[in-house]
Order: structure tokens, then sequence, then C-alpha cells
């Protein structure tokens, strides 16, 4: 008996190239994650008041450190021939000085271009020293706890209890108006701020899973404290840094206009106010004019704060 050799089933009825199974389909590569450095750039080209803040603030640093190069005169030179000539947008006004002289025939221009160092400087150095003060109380209160929460506590509720400006005003009376008596004046005032706003920040991030693997790793407090705490409050330091800058920058405008602050020949902002204050009703750009650099230069820094704010905790926004 011969035996039939089997036959391909034929009811399938497909070619041979169709029986050869299809290849499995491949996913679609998913996309890179985004740094949070590209994020906060994203966030930052798109947010209007940040972008206005920080191109006035910009160019206003910029004139500062270039204000030797552009100043068209010598701030201090005087020339009382040449006193209170109206801007250049007056009658009578000259190109020779765009913005004006003062009482006694400065450039006003050059001495508002000067006068830029001095605010920046009062208000990054003010900030700078009530930053540290005010960051070193807070982070030890919102870590420790327990007693030395109470400490702090108590000493910042005491500091609150002073108002700043009587205090300021006694102090630079006392000491004597000058330059670094306002720096060290603000700067020990203003520290109250920055410790509300640490101790809160810490006693939110004390309990994160990155600081209890820093302590089972046997960090010591202090590694803990600057390089797995500060780090991530750094951006609610930075919002409150902004605010107490334009504070501090106010305030020496104050004590200046009051006689207690920057001390003349030094064009700041706020003496320059006051020494225009007489002329206000017959040349009212002699306070005009530095008024409004002042209020640009504090509505930039609050516009670079807020968005800073916006930027780097987008999701605690209103």
């Amino acid at each position: 008996m011969t035996i039939q050799p089997a036959s391909p089933p034929a009811a399938s009825g497909l070619a041979p190239e169709m029986l050869i199974p299809a290849p499995a389909e491949t996913a679609a590569p998913l996309a890179p994650a985004r740094s949070p450095t590209a994020l906060a750039l994203r966030r930052g080209l798109h947010h209007g008041g940040f972008l206005i803040g920080a191109g006035i603030l910009g160019l206003i640093v910029l004139a500062a450190l270039a204000a030797p190069l552009i100043a068209p005169h010598d701030p201090y030179a005087q020339d009382v021939s040449r006193r209170l000539i109206p801007p250049v947008w007056h009658a009578k006004g000259s190109w020779e000085h765009v913005l004006g002289t003062d009482k006694l025939g400065r450039d006003y221009l050059s001495r508002l271009i000067y006068g830029s160092q001095i605010s920046l400087l009062i208000g990054l150095s003010a900030a700078l020293i009530s930053g540290i003060i005010g960051t070193t109380l807070g982070i030890l209160a919102g870590y420790f706890g327990g007693r030395v929460d109470a400490l702090v506590s108590y000493v910042v509720t005491t500091r609150l209890a002073m108002p700043v400006v009587l205090v300021a005003l006694a102090m630079a009376s006392l000491v004597g108006g000058s330059l670094k008596v306002v720096v060290l004046v603000l700067g020990l005032l203003l520290w109250d701020r920055f410790a509300v706003v640490t101790r809160a920040a810490t006693r939110q991030v004390r309990g994160q899973d990155f600081v209890a693997a820093a302590q089972a790793s046997g960090f010591g407090t202090a590694r803990i404290l600057v390089q797995e705490i500060l780090p991530n409050i750094m951006n609610a330091l930075i919002v409150v840094a902004t605010l107490e800058m334009a504070h501090a920058i106010l305030l020496e405008a104050a004590l200046s206009f009051l006689g207690l602050g920057v001390q003349p020949p030094l064009p700041s902002w706020g003496l320059m106010i006051a020494e225009g204050k007489q002329y206000m009703f017959f040349q009212p750009w002699v306070i005009t004019i530095p008024g409004v650099a002042l209020l640009v230069l504090v509505l930039a820094i609050n516009l670079l704060g807020d968005g800073v704010r916006d930027i780097t905790a987008p999701e605690g926004r209103h």
C-alpha cells in the first residue's frame, strides 16, 4: 500500500508569502522629558510681567554699570549760571542738558544715571544682609523646631513690634546719615520676612524622602541644611529678596528725603527729590524725574519677583 503525501490545507487559500507572520508593530518613541531649566525658560519667555520687569531692570543695571561712559556730564560739576534749566521738551530746554539741571547747575541726566548705582547698591546690599540673617534664623527654626523655633518666633515677634521707619530714623539720627549707615540699618531691620518664609518652607521640606535619606546616610546637620534643604526653598527666597530689595530702595529714598540717608553731594534719587521740593510748584520736573525713575525701578523689581514666583512654582500661582 502506497502512502499518499499530505497535501497543504486548501481551506486557507493563502499564498505562501501571506503565511509569514507580520512583524509586531513597534511603539512610537516617547518624547524626551524636558529639564526643569528648559521648562522654566519656556515659562519665562511666555510671561509678560517677567519679561517687562527683567528688561527694565536690565536696562537700569546696564546704565549703572556704564555710567562713566554714557553720562554726558560730571554729576558733581556745579555751574550756578546754568541752574534750573528745564528739560529739552520745554520751550527753554537745551539738548546740552536733556533732562535739565538742578539748583546748583548740575546735569540732571548724569545725576540720574549715577543715582541708579546708589539705589541698586543699597537695595542689593540690604537684601543680602537681611537675607543672611533671616534665612539662617528661619531654616534653624523650621528644621529643629521645639525650643529653637520658640526662640526664633519670639525674636521675630519682637522685631515686628518695632516700626521700621521710626527705628531707621532714630538710628540714622543717632549715628549720622551716610551710605554705609543706611545699608547697615536697613540690612538689620528687614530680615523678618526672610525668617518667616524660610521657616514655613523648611517645615514643608524637612519631612521629604530626600531629607530622610540624607539623615540615614549619616550626613551632618550643616550639610543637610545647606545641600538638601536650602536649594529646595531657594525660589521662595528669591521672591522675598526682590520684595525686600524694592522695600530697601524706597526706605533709602525716604531717609534721604528727610536728610538722614545718603548725604550730598552723592546723587541719590531720594536726595534729588528733597533738593527739588522747594521748586515743585514752579519747576515740577525737578521732583517728577527722580520720582518717576524711583517708581520704574521699584515696579521692575516687583514684576521680576512676581514673574520668578510664577516660573519656579506655577502650581501655586493665582
